[in-house]
């Protein structure tokens, strides 16, 4: 009994995410960072940075869905946008 399907795109998105984990993990060890302050003015590092721009991105796919329907591409270059955003600025 399958409860979920298996597919490229799902092994593809959960496969990056264990890369990024295991990227930010690496760069933890050999460069370690001291919290900083952004726009927010909270003090975030790396992986709080990495976690908010995964969140957001998790709620700019639902508002594509919801307003525009499937092809989710729109919602990928948004979220990469967004990402790129985050560890810039905050």
């Amino acid at each position: 009994m399958a409860w979920m399907a298996w597919t490229w795109p799902t092994a593809a998105f959960f496969g990056t995410i264990a890369a990024l984990l295991l990227l930010m993990t690496l760069l933890a060890v050999l460069r370690p960072e001291t919290p900083r302050r952004g726009i927010l003015t909270i003090e975030t590092t790396r992986g709080d940075r990495l976690f908010i721009s995964l969140l957001g991105s998790a709620f700019i796919c639902l508002g594509w869905l919801f307003f525009f329907g499937a092809p989710l591409w729109g919602a990928l270059v948004a979220s990469l946008i967004y990402a790129a955003a985050v560890f810039r600025w905050v």
